[in-house]
């Protein structure tokens, strides 16, 4: 499929803002949510402004963005829908939550309550967003068993990263923070090679053979192009990548995504004095990895449809 950069910015950032929103969630839940002001608007400021920036560039990928909102209309059966209207009742818990948070004191006891909500809602939403694309059957790169968790997890360790950052800058106690964002990262590692290795070794489930019905004569080859010049379906859901450079960009979105948030990691607890910038950098570093990684995930995936123009899933550079 073509990248589209408003799609890759919006899975990006509102996962990451869902991320740190659910990670708020939880330590409120567990009482151990330091009541600072200052700490807590920003850190909402960051939660809900990643959310808003990473929803409205979603908008810019339609044809009409004006009429965004009668996507809402198609929950039923559309997990786009779903998405739209998870992440507005989203905004219910998590505007409360700020409120609470920011005006403390004998509002503890609503963050406790509230807390789980936001987490929910949080969880539910990047679940949505995931789901638009593991629903698409005509895409087996995309309908695949580890695209939901991937997505839970990458938002998960970006926003743990984020938190981890604001709690460092403003020297507020979070226990556990960096314990787990570390385990963020190697669970989100995990994934992706799994992921990756999944769809490497996964058997076209189409064919042209297939799609034709002449299998059973022998290969089927394309005799002459229906069209002199690539066309709109080539040049959305076609996309080509070379082998050597799809390679190149999934080591770098491993270092830049994993291995370097993860150093930055170990560097801050070994180097205390440090700990400051090296907790800063992490989560910045991990989103550029992660814009990399989503850009590569767009770019390898291919829609059967390709198969009526002599292509094969199976050869990227076909």
């Amino acid at each position: 499929m073509h990248p589209a950069s408003s799609v890759i910015v919006f899975t990006t950032l509102s996962g990451a803002g869902y991320g740190l929103l659910g990670w708020i969630g939880l330590y409120a839940a567990a009482g151990l949510l330091p009541m600072r002001p200052l700490f807590a608007v920003v850190t909402m400021l960051v939660g809900l402004g990643t959310v808003t920036v990473g929803l409205l560039s979603s908008t810019l990928h339609l044809g009409h963005p004006e009429r965004a909102w009668r996507a809402l209309s198609q929950w039923r059966t559309s997990w786009l829908s779903r998405e739209g209207v998870a992440s507005i009742v989203a905004y219910i818990p998590a505007l409360l939550f700020g409120f609470g948070w920011v005006a403390g004191g004998a509002l503890r006891d609503w963050l406790a309550l509230i807390g789980p909500a936001l987490t929910l809602c949080a969880i539910v939403t990047v679940i949505c967003t995931a789901y638009i694309y593991r629903s698409l059957k005509p895409i087996p790169r995309w309908s695949n068993g580890w695209v939901v968790p991937n997505y839970l997890v990458l938002a998960a360790m970006t926003g743990a990263l984020l938190l981890a950052g604001l709690a460092r800058v403003f020297a507020v106690p979070l226990p556990g923070i960096d314990i787990a964002a570390g385990a963020s990262v190697l669970i989100a590692l995990g994934l992706k090679l799994g992921y990756w290795r999944s769809t490497g070794r996964a058997k076209p489930v189409s064919t042209p053979e297939s799609a034709t019905g002449l299998g059973a004569i022998g290969r089927v080859d394309l005799f002459e192009a229906p069209h002199t010049s690539e066309n709109y379906l080539l040049k959305e859901m076609g996309y080509r990548i070379a082998r050597k450079h799809a390679a190149k960009l999934r080591v770098i979105a491993v270092v830049l995504a994993f291995l370097a948030p993860l150093a930055l990691l170990g560097a801050a607890y070994q180097w205390r004095a440090l700990s400051l910038p090296f907790t800063v950098v992490a989560p910045l570093v991990a989103l550029v990895g992660v814009l990399t990684e989503r850009w590569l995930f767009f770019a390898e995936a291919r829609h059967v449809v390709i198969l009526y123009y002599g292509r094969r899933l199976d050869d990227p550079a076909a």
